[in-house]
């Protein structure tokens, strides 16, 4: 599997099938720090509709497209924040499954996940989760969720760095602090990662469109 961070919320997954996947692609301007954002992708599913996650039209369709067997495609609904989406809304937690590989993308989760959906990601090759807090889950949140969902490898996003992201929302040390501690996962730093690390995975990228 080749994962790319385009950044943001926004990954670009290519699965050991040929499929290729965009999540959460974010609208030109409107998240601090990254150029527009530049994908191509087979499908691309966003978790909610706020313009830092649905800029689907702007994900070019490759040439030739995949043309393999159809991915399993599973949509989770949950709320964007604490209070039942009063404040923000609802998100999707989207689940690809594509030739024996399973990749979970959060969305702008800010809720805890019921028993149900807990049992629907668990053990998943890749888990995409949000960080930064505010407007998602915080770090310690991000840890908790990353305990009970056990995933293979973990790319925190939806964070802010070095020029990039809301002032808002925090940094990613915090989290990765949490999971080097627990002494679990390996941590490894890269931009594109053409193939998922063996074993357990704390894989911490960089935006690739950074300005």
């Amino acid at each position: 599997m080749e994962v790319t961070y385009i950044g943001h919320a926004c990954f670009v997954i290519r699965f050991e099938s040929g499929l290729s996947v965009c999540f959460d692609p974010y609208s030109p301007g409107s998240v601090p720090g990254l150029a527009d954002c530049s994908a191509v992708a087979d499908e691309v599913y966003c978790s909610h509709s706020h313009a830092d996650h649905n800029g689907y039209m702007y994900v070019i369709k490759p040439d030739p497209h995949y043309s393999g067997p159809a991915p399993e495609v599973e949509i989770i609904s949950t709320f964007h924040d604490d209070v039942r989406g009063a404040k923000r809304g609802t998100n999707n937690i989207t689940v690809v499954k594509s030739g024996g590989e399973t990749v979970v993308h959060m969305g702008d989760i800010g809720c805890a996940l019921t028993s149900d959906q807990l049992d629907r990601i668990k053990g998943c090759s890749l888990l995409l989760i949000p960080v930064g807090g505010f407007f998602t889950i915080d770090s310690k949140q991000a840890f908790d969720m990353c305990e009970q969902i056990g995933p293979e490898v973990i790319v925190p996003m939806h964070y802010s760095g070095d020029g990039f992201g809301y002032d808002v929302i925090s940094g990613r040390e915090d989290f990765a602090d949490m999971i080097k501690e627990g002494g679990i996962y390996n941590t490894v730093d890269g931009g594109s990662c053409a193939s998922l690390p063996a074993g357990k995975t704390l894989l911490l990228m960089d935006p690739l469109m950074k300005k």
